[in-house]
């Protein structure tokens, strides 16, 4: 049957434009929208996510109720995204677990709980995610970056180490075709200009360079790793410890330039939750 588009607009959203299309993408008009903060996620979390969940529990707000300390565990501890959706599962989880547990004491209802940060990582168990980077200690080959993924930012730490070998460069890390080659940019800007940073010359002649990326379940690829991984092996070659609260981002060209990147809310905003301050 005939049907007429002319008046009709198409919706869609998307994390990740890279995985769209070229043709359906040159066709549509793109609206960013960033990712929410803590403090965001906890007056949601605070106005609507945790009545709905209690409500859905079978438990009273006049009851029931959680600490602001709680709420912020639950999305640093147990939810990495932009969004809200496994906010909304783990609360859902902790109101689930506290009324069974009314239920088995046999308490009486209408005496007032207050759920305190202690008791989130007694119901929901271990915490899922770490992002105390910056809490480390300063260690030689060790750098901190900030780059983006699907779900907002991320700080990750890039490990560099050299042994006795022929000149051979190893990456691992689950990495991306445009990582890789920010890793060979990096080395090479590094071997040309050597006598800038006291390096011997023939530092790769018998040497073997081991750069990798930990969390190797998690594909990672873009340009902004490339001035970390440049402080990581100055770092090595230097013997000098890198600073773990300073976290870098930023594409490193040939020359030593470095290029602006995108996404830096996001990368700010996961550095500041982590502890970097500069």
């Amino acid at each position: 049957l005939p049907l007429d588009l002319s008046r009709i607009v198409f919706l869609a959203t998307a994390n990740d434009l890279s995985k769209l299309p070229g043709p359906l993408l040159d066709r549509m008009e793109c609206i960013e929208f960033s990712g929410y903060t803590d403090k965001e996620k906890l007056a949601i979390g605070q106005q609507y996510i945790v009545p709905r969940q209690l409500k859905v529990a079978g438990l009273s707000r006049a009851t029931v109720q959680f600490a602001d300390e709680a709420l912020l565990r639950v999305i640093g501890d147990y939810t990495r995204e932009s969004g809200l959706r496994n906010l909304e599962r783990q609360v859902a989880d902790v109101c689930r677990k506290i009324a069974m547990i009314s239920l088995k004491a046999g308490e009486n209802r209408e005496q007032q709980v207050v759920i305190e940060g202690a008791t989130i990582h007694k119901l929901l168990g271990p915490r899922t995610f770490y992002r105390d980077a910056a809490e480390a200690e300063p260690q030689i080959g060790i750098a901190t970056g900030m780059v983006w993924s699907e779900t907002g930012g991320e700080i990750i730490s890039v490990e560099a180490a050299m042994m006795r070998g022929s000149g051979t460069l190893l990456l691992t890390g689950s990495l991306g075709e445009v990582l890789r080659e920010s890793a060979q940019t990096v080395l090479s800007y590094l071997r040309s200009n050597a006598h800038l940073f006291s390096i011997a010359d023939d530092f790769f002649k018998d040497t073997d360079i081991h750069i990798h990326f930990p969390a190797g379940a998690i594909s990672k690829d873009g340009p902004s790793a490339g001035v970390t991984i440049f402080a990581a092996l100055l770092s090595l070659l230097t013997k000098r410890p890198a600073r773990r609260n300073v976290a870098l981002t930023g594409e490193m060209t040939l020359t030593g330039r470095i290029l602006p990147v995108s996404d830096i809310r996001e990368k700010i905003l996961t550095a500041k939750h982590a502890g970097v301050t500069t």
